[in-house]
């Protein structure tokens, strides 16, 4: 039995809890193809534009890829368990508000405002994701609502809690204020460490801990259990409700991250902010290798596929390509993965049931 297992029988699941050298090399083949995509990329649009491939462009491509590329990390877990989280935009734009109401208005204990320092404040958006995220882990996990149902739902009430917090408007002027002790919390979005945006340090910081997390803990090993076979999974004694709460919380505090990434880099909270940028995020994990039918995949492909997405944009936006037209590619792009996805899971499918059909024949005797 090969080591890319279905979701027909109980084996799969012990085989993918183990995780086999079969899978480690199908991982890095996907990975390898979206590599090979992304240099396709880089090298059309370098030729079209020699601006294209300098320093400081690389730089400015890299820091536009910082928010898609850490809400493809959280989002690899959900999809990993066969999954899916359409709420991370709005989950972003809640945090970064939540962190904005926080450094202009402080919290409101026994009635006086105490402002908190930057790391307390950052620390309580990504807390406010985390929860948010949690609380759909529940809802999917306990009370069993398909996961798109509940995500999307989450997105209308993730975003609207955001407008109603601002009224409608944006919290500006997010430095703070040195007698108050609450400054820095734009460092993050305009600071650089050794000339490099410290958005792209944070994202390999989340990038590396979600591959360590998804490739080398136990916790690790039972996302992509559940995802491979779920009855499996709960029969080997894997908490798999517990798995997909967590999952989601992970989906959430990574949304809660890019929400201050984009709040910090602005100085400003905006309750429209990161519209849309869950379809980026879902397209990045989808581009990067893994499967929308779970148990099959890693955050590294994630993050290659999120340069493809944020690398191809900005390509078309210096060859002075119409924004309509880059809407037209990205989806081309995205339809285009996803049956690359669907071709793999098929002809792995067939060859299993070749395998088996040889196996039962040799077993058979007389044969």
């Amino acid at each position: 039995m090969t080591s890319e297992t279905s979701s027909d029988h109980a084996p799969a699941a012990a085989t993918r809890i183990s995780a086999p050298s079969g899978q480690m090399a199908l991982s890095i083949l996907t990975r390898l193809r979206s590599l090979a995509a992304l240099a396709i990329i880089v090298a059309i649009f370098s030729s079209l534009n020699p601006i294209y491939l300098t320093w400081d462009n690389m730089v400015i491509m890299t820091q536009h890829v910082s928010v898609t590329a850490v809400l493809a990390a959280g989002m690899t877990f959900v999809i990993l368990t066969a999954g899916i989280d359409l709420s991370v935009g709005s989950i972003a734009a809640l945090s970064g508000v939540v962190a904005g109401y926080v450094v202009l208005y402080g919290l409101p204990l026994g009635g006086t405002p105490v402002y908190l320092p930057t790391l307390v404040v950052i620390l309580i958006g990504i807390l406010c994701g985390t929860l948010v995220g949690a609380i759909n882990g529940f809802v999917v996990a306990f009370l069993r609502i398909p996961a798109f149902i509940t995500t999307l739902g989450m997105l209308y009430v993730a975003r609207g809690a955001a407008l109603l917090t601002t009224g409608g408007g944006s919290f500006i002027g997010l430095s703070g204020d040195p007698a108050l002790g609450n400054t820095g919390f734009d460092y993050v979005g305009t600071a650089r460490w050794f000339g490099l945006p410290v958005q792209i340090y944070v994202m390999a910081l989340v990038g590396i801990v979600a591959a360590f997390v998804a490739s080398r803990t136990v916790f690790g090993r039972h996302v992509y259990a559940v995802g491979g076979n779920e009855r499996a999974a709960m029969s080997a004694g894997i908490p798999v409700r517990m798995v997909k709460v967590l999952v989601y919380a992970i989906s959430g505090g990574c949304a809660g991250v890019a929400g201050i990434l984009l709040a910090s880099q602005l100085a400003a909270a905006d309750p429209t902010a990161a519209t849309n940028y869950e379809l980026g995020a879902i397209a990045a994990v989808v581009l990067g290798g893994t499967s929308l039918f779970g148990g099959q995949g890693s955050v590294g492909g994630s993050i290659v596929g999120a340069f493809v997405i944020g690398f191809l944009n900005d390509g078309l936006v210096l060859t002075n390509v119409s924004e309509f037209w880059q809407m037209v590619a990205t989806g081309l792009v995205i339809v285009i993965a996803v049956g690359v996805d669907e071709a793999q899971r098929l002809g792995g499918a067939r060859l299993r049931a070749r395998q088996r059909l040889r196996a039962a024949s040799a077993s058979t005797p007389g044969k």
